[in-house]
């Protein structure tokens, strides 16, 4: 018979491997990877179920329980279930399942890349640069940071800047 001390123990031993990896690492979420590589939570939307990361060419798959989407500044962002792209530190490049509504179209983001306090988005035509502070936070699905009547600070949130000048 084992004490009850013992068992404890064995216990706490037992917890202990479990939420380590094969690597003897524990698995980082991925708002955390996003942090490894120097780059904002805010980044992806919360509930974000998991993901896959190939740490020899930074290919990696993020994972949501459905489709997301939501609005911030009159402007519609979707996130795919899947979104995959290749992480390095200070980008994030080869985007898809990222998109968001300019005037009447659809059009994918497709690399983030921080440079100092901002982050320039590029949708393949146009770039905008954020400060990255707006994405100290992940947004919810359905309500962006508006949720609960919560007040979040985006005013310098403003997607006209994909708006390429002929268009406008």
């Amino acid at each position: 018979m084992y004490s009850p001390a013992l068992r404890l123990v064995f216990l706490i031993i037992l917890t202990s491997f479990s939420i380590t990896s094969a690597g003897g690492k524990v698995k980082l979420t991925a708002y955390q990877v996003l942090e490894e590589y120097d780059l904002p939570v805010g980044l992806l939307p919360t509930g974000v179920s998991g993901y896959e990361l190939d740490n020899s060419t930074g290919e990696f798959k993020a994972y949501l329980n459905g489709t997301c989407s939501f609005t911030i500044s009159s402007y519609e962002l979707k996130y795919k279930s899947t979104i995959t792209g290749v992480i390095s530190t200070d980008k994030l490049t080869n985007l898809k399942g990222i998109s968001v509504k300019v005037l009447f179209l659809w059009l994918n983001i497709a690399e983030v890349i921080r440079d100092g306090d901002e982050l320039e988005f590029s949708v393949g035509i146009a770039s905008a640069d954020f400060p990255v502070d707006n994405f100290d936070e992940s947004p919810q699905c359905g309500c962006g940071f508006d949720c609960v009547g919560g007040e979040r600070k985006i005013s310098n949130f403003d997607f006209n800047r994909f708006v390429p000048s002929f268009l406008a």
